[in-house]
């Protein structure tokens, strides 16, 4: 009889080791062939140069080398995840597909079609949770029902990690079970895309990192924080690999910065409509100006307030922005300029390296003021005195927005006093509407 495969479709997960579905396949008792595929659906509304599109490229890369020292190769395909994986059951003879939990409302319908098309071919569709220590119900109240406040969310969360096992898994005693599959890796230019100057830098956590982290975190000119980020969201790391270095700090900040992730994406699970709609009802009258020149200024960097310009440039250039900065930058736009959230967030959206629909939108509703366990609406940050606090040597505005005491840079396009006054008269109307 002609032998049979499972086939370990790779996602959020651009990783060998310490990877559960792949560990899962790897000891089945099968040959596993892993696959890769870029989804049409998802790069048609990228640009062409889209530095996360190279990183991908980058750590496919990667994965294909190890495979090939080890007498394998990992299948890279373009197109419609449900048409790909069609074509590849009709060549090899596919017992079971494999793969790790993703809980995005478009991963969800992927999933749920892809396993409906699997169950009328006899092939099995297994998910694993691999990106998150407890998903979807494991942290409810005592009722059942989600947690929409962080701190008792967290509170339960490290109480139920005592008694589970985030230990890594060692999937490389098992690498011999990879089937002899030999392909080629498709380029970047095979797949539409072309290389980018913008680069996802390593990530750092250091002793020295995370034990400094509460003191050093908020400063945006210091090297004080692991940019983790943009590797969580692909899965270059395993979360548990994270989670074992903030557990060996006496500092918890880092590991309280983690769980923050997995209370976004739980609220997410649970509330998919936060992506397109104010998690509280009551701001739903809340009036937006919505000017599209104000919201160009913002993007480009040009507002005329140093702090909020550094960040907005340092995104466009790199595509990281120092988090208490996102959170200037966000406030500026949505209370500031009266701009929705939502266009915040799609610029974000556009730009990140670490974009994760569950964070960008979570956080964007926190700042507005419209999200669960949100920022209330009348705190409004002065964008003046943050440089005060966070960049009183002007370090990070003389890296990001160098011209700001030049002649030629803009004059603030709102007065601070009035659009705080602003803000909250019209946010106060909202609720009252």
């Amino acid at each position: 009889m002609k032998d049979n495969y499972i086939l370990f479709w790779h996602r959020r997960d651009l990783r060998l080791e310490d990877n559960i579905g792949l560990h899962h396949a790897l000891t089945s008792g099968k040959k596993v062939i892993p696959i890769f595929i870029f989804d049409n659906d998802i790069l048609d509304k990228l640009p062409k140069n889209d530095a996360r599109v190279n990183f991908i490229h980058d750590e496919l890369s990667k994965i294909h080398s190890t495979l090939q020292d080890h007498g394998s190769s990992l299948i890279v395909k373009h197109g419609k995840p449900l048409v790909v994986l069609q074509e590849i059951i009709s060549t090899f003879n596919i017992s079971a597909v494999y793969t790790n939990h993703d809980y995005e409302p478009y991963a969800i319908a992927r999933d749920t079609e892809v396993k409906e098309f699997l169950e009328t071919q006899n092939i099995e569709f297994k998910t694993f949770k691999d990106q998150v220590i407890f998903e979807r119900n494991e942290i409810v109240k005592a009722d059942g029902k989600p947690y929409t406040v962080y701190t008792p969310f967290s509170k339960k969360w490290l109480a139920n990690l005592k008694d589970t096992d985030y230990q890594s898994v060692d999937s490389q005693i098992h690498y011999s079970n990879f089937a002899k599959v030999s392909t080629n890796l498709p380029t970047l230019e095979d797949i539409g895309f072309t290389p980018s100057k913008i680069k996802v830098l390593p990530y750092a956590i250091t002793e020295n990192i995370i034990d400094n982290y509460e003191d050093t975190r908020n400063f945006p000119a210091i090297e004080g924080t692991s940019r983790l980020s943009p590797h969580l969201r692909f899965g270059t790391i395993s979360v548990r690999k994270c989670i074992q270095h903030g557990l060996r700090s006496e500092n918890n900040i880092f590991l309280k910065e983690l769980i923050w992730r997995e209370f976004f994406m739980q609220i997410l699970w649970h509330f998919p409509t936060s992506v397109t709609h104010n998690f509280k009802s009551k701001y739903d009258g809340v009036k937006w100006r919505n000017n599209e020149e104000d919201y160009k200024a913002w993007c480009e960097g040009k507002t005329g307030y140093p702090l909020v310009d550094a960040g907005m440039r340092e995104l466009n250039k790199s595509g990281y922005m120092h988090n208490r900065v996102r959170m200037i930058t966000a406030s500026f736009l949505c209370k500031h300029l009266l701009i929705d959230w939502k266009w915040g967030e799609a610029y974000f959206a556009k730009k990140l390296l670490d974009f994760d629909l569950a964070q960008n939108v979570g956080n964007w509703q926190w700042v507005a003021g419209t999200g669960c366990d949100s920022s209330p609406y009348f705190r409004i940050f002065n964008p003046t005195s943050q440089i005060q606090k966070f960049d009183k040597d002007h370090g990070y505005i003389k890296k990001w927005a160098s011209d700001y005491q030049e002649f030629t840079y803009p004059k603030p396009i709102i007065d601070h006093k009035f659009a705080r006054e602003r803000c909250l008269e019209v946010y106060k109307a909202g609720i009252n509407a």
